[in-house]
């Protein structure tokens, strides 16, 4: 079908049925609608062309010289239909054909099949008397004595039962003669259905080449009416141009005969409008000379900046020039990189299926080693669970021996310490009251840890006037509140009531109705105690872990502000460039935007913003959720104890006598040493001085026996000489 054929919207194809316009006498009522709307535009489109001046019944003549086209079309199209449907009839003809023969077959196939069943029930019937009949003579057959009647018997049994083999092979052998006449039957048919279709194979292409033939001849038709319909559209048309040509040449000549009219009016009122300008013109020349003095010292600072921008334009030019290399090198790069990359996918995805196949083999194996294993570690359990309570019971076995024999070397050295200052010092002498003398057995300590409500009441107490006299008396009683590390109360405290303002969708709303009439301080302190339970908040190391948290987050968001302030400032000739080294310079640039963000502020010194809260309690959530495990956890058979003061303990039993008394016991023994010379010296002496006590004593005994005598006063000897005869 030719091109003026498809702009018109008629069917391709001569079986399509054509463009149906809606009616005013239809039925349905959006049909009805539409064909109103039709005519409502067409009344308007004339009304329009009166107003233009143009024929109405131009287009009448225009669509009557269309039906011409547009009947040859017809007239093409239902004959091409016709010929169509005769073509397929006479192909389909073939197929009805086939399908009366198949079931002429299928029916006669049926009957056949009910007949041959009929009959292999009846021989079923008969031969399953016969055989009835056949096995009931057996019995009598036992009950013969003689044997010429039990040969009889046999015979007769054996004749039975060859006739009913031979009937069963006379049926078999006529349903294969059936079977072979089917097989017959079959090839016959597939003939036929062979021969069929080689006859529908030339129909369809006689119907073909006869279909090809009458399209070309029906489009050269529609061809020519096209041809003449537009000679005929030409001559018509080309008529209407030369007569609305000589209409527009006489409008012309109207125009210019009233322009010349119009311009002698104008140039007597320019005469006139020539005086009054030149009067204005002096005054408004030295006005304009005023404002060109002022324009060309503002033209001199505008080139003046100019050439300044032009300067910055052209460096900023030569920098997106060589950005714009570098994003090309780059891309490059990672376009290389990419068909590298999906090479390596595919050698991975074939790996990957080996590994699964592998990891599912080794599935199996690693779970028959698990349930292994897992019996094997019950086990060890077990015995661990044995062994920790023999290693406990020995170590405090170990732990009181040791202990009862360092107690009695330090209750000796106290008794020292004791006779020391009563008798040699003349002092009195207290009994120390150690922490360790009491002690029995090894030391356990309990940690204690402060409920999270505890830790908010003692926070939110807090005001500004009074927390530095709160600190200083915790101080002193040692009750200090102790956050960790860079935490500051004050950051506690503001972090605890955000939470309390910007949490209350945590809180339930019976809860809310009963806070209302309470007091501030108290109200915030339930909403807090709401808020932990939610949150799964118990102790004081949950709630410095939140406040943590939340100074973190606040403090990452400054600093990757910050970074890409930084970042943009930086120009691109110090970015990554080689797509190699991008690695190398992200992390630098995140050291450094790191520095810049911990020299810029601290987490502590951040004020968190209220809008922030949320997300900071989502992320917090999501990262420091406890986790709940479904399975039961293993009960310990005894608890981990805290060593960190045993050595403490030890060393206080070896240094029970403090170092200054230790000190005056050495300078004690340097005395008593001296002491102890000198009082040997004094025994040395006092032994001599006896012996010559006793010696003078012999020497009196003497000299008064001398006196006593004659033979003293005999000889006279004077006593002088008694004495020097004594010894020294």
């Amino acid at each position: 079908m030719s091109r003026a054929a498809l702009a018109e919207g008629e069917p391709e194809g001569p079986g399509e049925p054509r463009v149906r316009h809606p009616s005013l006498n239809s039925e349905e009522q959006e049909e009805r609608i539409a064909a109103r709307r039709l005519r409502i535009a067409a009344r308007l489109e004339a009304k329009r062309r009166e107003a233009l001046g143009e024929d109405p019944d131009a287009k009448k003549a225009e669509a009557e010289e269309l039906s011409r086209s547009h009947k040859q079309i017809e007239e093409s199209r239902q004959r091409l239909a016709k010929l169509l449907n005769d073509g397929t009839q006479l192909v389909t003809n073939i197929q009805v054909a086939a399908d009366a023969r198949e079931t002429q077959r299928r029916a006669e196939e049926d009957e056949l099949k009910r007949q041959r069943l009929e009959k292999l029930e009846n021989e079923c019937k008969t031969n399953q008397d016969k055989f009835e009949e056949i096995t009931s003579k057996w019995g009598s057959a036992k009950e013969k004595t003689i044997p010429q009647d039990l040969w009889d018997v046999l015979n007769q049994q054996q004749q039975q039962c060859a006739l009913l083999i031979e009937e069963k092979n006379k049926l078999i052998s006529e349903l294969q003669q059936e079977l072979k006449s089917k097989d017959d039957q079959y090839v016959k048919d597939l003939k036929k259905q062979s021969d069929d279709i080689n006859l529908l194979v030339e129909r369809m292409e006689e119907q073909i080449r006869n279909l090809m033939k009458t399209y070309r001849r029906e489009l050269t038709q529609i061809e020519k009416a096209f041809e003449l319909e537009r000679r005929e559209l030409l001559s018509s048309n080309k008529k209407k141009w030369e007569q609305a040509m000589q209409a527009h040449n006489a409008q012309e000549l109207e125009n210019l005969i009233t322009r010349m009219q119009k311009v002698e009016e104008y140039e007597k009122q320019l005469n006139q409008l020539r005086v009054q300008d030149a009067e204005e013109y002096t005054t408004i020349k030295i006005q304009l000379e005023n404002d060109v003095q002022i324009l060309e010292q503002q033209l001199q600072q505008m080139k003046a900046i100019y050439q300044l921008n032009q300067e910055k334009l052209e460096y900023n030019f030569q920098v997106l020039k060589k950005r714009d290399e570098e994003n090309t090198i780059i891309k490059s790069q990672q376009k290389r990189k990419l068909n590298r990359l999906h090479d390596v996918l595919n050698a991975l995805r074939m790996k990957l299926a080996k590994q699964i196949k592998q990891f599912q083999e080794e599935n199996q194996t690693l779970t028959a080693d698990y349930k292994r294993i897992v019996e094997q570690y019950k086990d060890l359990q077990r015995t661990l669970r044995h062994f920790a309570v023999i290693d406990a019971q020995k170590f405090l076995e170990v732990w009181l021996m040791n202990e009862e024999e360092a107690k009695g070397l330090m209750w000796k050295a106290l008794e020292a310490d004791r006779i020391i200052h009563t008798q040699q010092l003349g002092l009195p002498w207290v009994e120390p009251d150690y922490w360790f003398l009491d002690n029995v057995g090894p030391i356990v300590h309990r940690k204690v840890i402060r409920s999270a409500s505890k830790l908010a009441q003692e926070v939110m107490a807090l005001t500004e006037s009074s927390q530095q006299e709160e600190e200083e008396g915790r101080k002193e009683a040692g009750e200090e509140v102790k956050p960790p590390r860079h935490i500051s109360v004050k950051s506690v405290k503001h972090i605890l009531e955000l939470l309390c303002d910007e949490s209350g969708f945590l809180i339930e709303s019976k809860l809310l109705g009963l806070l209302q009439p309470l007091e501030r301080h108290e109200r915030s302190l339930m909403r807090l105690d709401a808020i932990f339970a939610a949150l799964e908040i118990d102790n004081e190391d949950d709630v410095y872990a939140l406040v943590d948290f939340f100074l973190k987050f606040k403090a990452q968001q400054v600093g990757s502000s910050q970074g890409k302030e930084w970042a943009e400032e930086q120009g691109p000739e110090e970015l990554a460039v080689d797509a190699a080294d991008s690695d190398e310079g992200s992390a630098a640039l995140k050291e450094e935007g790191t520095a810049h963000q911990s020299s810029a502020a601290s987490p502590s010194s951040v004020l968190f913003h209220p809008d922030d809260v949320l997300k900071a309690l989502k992320a917090f959530v999501l990262d420091f959720q406890k986790p709940r495990d479904k399975r039961p956890q293993v009960k310990k058979v005894m608890e981990e104890r805290d060593d960190s003061k045993d050595s403490e303990y030890w060393e206080a039993l070896a240094h029970v006598i403090p170092e200054p008394k230790l000190k005056v016991w050495d300078a004690l023994e340097a005395a008593l040493e001296k002491y102890y010379s000198v009082l040997s010296q004094r025994s040395k002496l006092l032994t001599d001085l006896d012996g010559l006590q006793q010696q003078n004593t012999e020497l009196h005994m003497l000299l008064h026996q001398y006196l006593t005598s004659k033979v003293n006063e005999e000889l006279l000897i004077p006593p002088t000489h008694v004495i020097e005869l004594m010894p020294p």
